[in-house]
């Protein structure tokens, strides 16, 4: 059984507990990460042709524009095929109560069938929003399991939990 670890993560300006800070490195980067560590598997990493600000409250506003147009921003970089894996493991930060647009963009490109989707999402409270009934709509004939709600302030320390869920896949 073959998985494939998708996700989109923000580097830089972040929500987290409260305040503004500058992060190295995502947190659903990290969440990703710990799934390849605990299961194996190959990362994809999405990325947008178009970067969103740097400025955390811009790309907040970006994100919601997105949304309300039902926007799928181009990707730098699609893999070739994904007939190879059987598990899917799909991973983003909760944006206005759904994954990121850009998610849809990688999602809507694949015919999804047969496939197993494991979503996590990394968040400060809003949990996995609507985004695992929007994997039912948009993953035709896949097998979309519950997801991994990650506290976004906690991921870097979220190992143990991270691997025990993606190991009872």
């Amino acid at each position: 059984m073959a998985n494939l670890i998708v996700y989109y993560s923000r580097k830089g300006q972040n929500y987290w507990n409260g305040s503004i800070v500058d992060l190295a490195k995502g947190n659903t980067e990290r969440v990703a990460e710990f799934i390849q560590k605990a299961v194996g598997g190959d990362l994809f990493e999405i990325e947008t042709v178009r970067e969103y600000s740097r400025d955390y409250m811009t790309c907040t506003e970006e994100a919601k524009a997105e949304l309300r147009e039902g926007a799928r921003p181009e990707l730098k970089k699609l893999p070739d095929s994904i007939d190879g894996y059987d598990t899917i493991f799909v991973g983003y930060p909760n944006w206005w109560g759904t994954m990121p647009m850009c998610v849809y963009t990688f999602l809507e490109h694949f015919d999804l069938t047969g496939k197993k989707i494991a979503p996590f999402c990394t968040n400060e409270g809003s949990g996995m929003g609507s985004s695992e009934r929007e994997l039912r709509k948009i993953c035709k004939g896949a097998e979309v399991v519950s997801g991994l709600s990650i506290h976004g302030a906690e991921a870097a320390k979220s190992e143990g939990k991270v691997a025990v869920w993606a190991r009872n896949l």
